[in-house]
């Protein structure tokens, strides 16, 4: 098995190596790609130095079995081609083609069978606040089928890649000193502010980041439901946090719900409210599953159900839910050998 990681040098490509070890992925070599900037660099994988070589158009793909990519949507619509041209199968984080009707929207909790049904070999990664929210949605969708989604989500500055966290990271040193936040990656200063306002603006003033979810659920759940989001940038490092309000074509109790998520794949249920005991992206960052608590009846909706979700965005949201494909693929016989 051959495995290469394109952007290797990102937030998300560094993510790539730490998920690949940690969960042991069955690999015999490992190959690192990025950028002319990037190449030469070395990382070290379970113990032995591995160096980034430049991307290329040319046969460097020839022998790779699964390629993870994380390079940004330009760079994976220019090299799709000469990633997939010998048979790899390519795994894509970024925009590029989420929308494509000849390329699968993948998270393996939800709907992982359409990894087969690939005609250009390509597999696209979902957006990250989408990707928790679906692993949330699942198992109340089995119960009854939800008509409707409102979703606020509070994201973290990983959202924005190295450069946010790093960004944010500065600020925070700079207000903490009494200097003025240097203002690069977001629109406005981040640390001690949030927000309201996540990629560009689309004529129906909602923002792309926020169509993206009403778009990406319905391709990922094969349903018609609508969700209307509102998403904030906030000054946490990584994990997006999400409220979520669900309406469902009959009524569901709390205790069903909760039964649901309790024994849905992915899903960490941590709700206690008598002892203040709910998901936080200070404890969640890091961590593999989705967390979900404040589970509670909507209300002003008798069909509704409403909760809090957390989940580590360049985890889950990205390198995770990538490697959770490929294994999907290895284990159903999907990579031909």
């Amino acid at each position: 098995m051959k495995v290469a990681v394109v952007g290797a040098s990102g937030a998300v490509g560094q993510e790539f190596l730490q998920v690949l070890a940690e969960r042991n992925f069955p690999l015999d070599e490992l190959v690192l790609f990025g950028s002319a900037r990037s190449a030469g660099k070395e990382y070290e994988f379970k113990g032995k130095k591995l160096v980034v070589k430049e991307l290329k158009h040319g046969d460097d793909f020839k022998d790779i079995d699964i390629a993870l990519t994380s390079a940004g949507a330009s760079i994976s619509k220019e090299y799709a081609e000469t990633i997939t041209k010998y048979g790899a199968i390519m795994i894509d984080n970024s925009s590029a083609f989420r929308y494509d009707n000849n390329v699968p929207l993948v998270v393996p909790e939800v709907n992982p069978e359409d990894s087969r049904n690939r005609p250009r070999n390509i597999i696209a990664n979902p957006n990250c606040s989408t990707i928790q929210m679906v692993v949330a949605l699942k198992p109340i969708n089995d119960l009854s089928k939800i008509k409707r989604v409102k979703v606020a989500t509070y994201q973290a500055a990983s959202g924005a890649g190295a450069q946010g966290i790093a960004e944010l990271e500065n600020q925070v040193k700079e207000v903490a000193e009494g200097k003025p936040a240097t203002i690069a990656k977001f629109p406005y200063q981040l640390a001690m502010n949030i927000i309201p306002h996540i990629d560009v603006f689309l004529d129906n003033d909602y923002t792309k980041e926020e169509m993206k979810m009403n778009w990406e659920t319905k391709k990922i759940m094969h349903t018609n439901a609508e969700v209307s989001a509102t998403c904030v940038r906030i000054p946490v490092a990584r994990a997006h946090s999400e409220a979520i309000w669900v309406e469902t074509e009959k009524p569901l109790s709390v205790e069903e719900v909760k039964a649901a998520f309790a024994k849905a794949e992915g899903l960490t249920v941590i709700d206690n409210p008598a002892e203040k005991q709910y998901p936080m992206p200070l404890f969640v960052a890091g961590k593999d599953d989705v967390y979900v608590g404040r589970i509670r009846k909507d209300i002003t909706d008798p069909n509704g159900i409403t909760f809090w979700c957390v989940g580590d965005q360049i985890k889950k949201g990205a390198a995770l839910n990538a490697v959770q494909i490929a294994e999907w693929l290895i284990a159903n016989g999907e990579v031909k050998k």
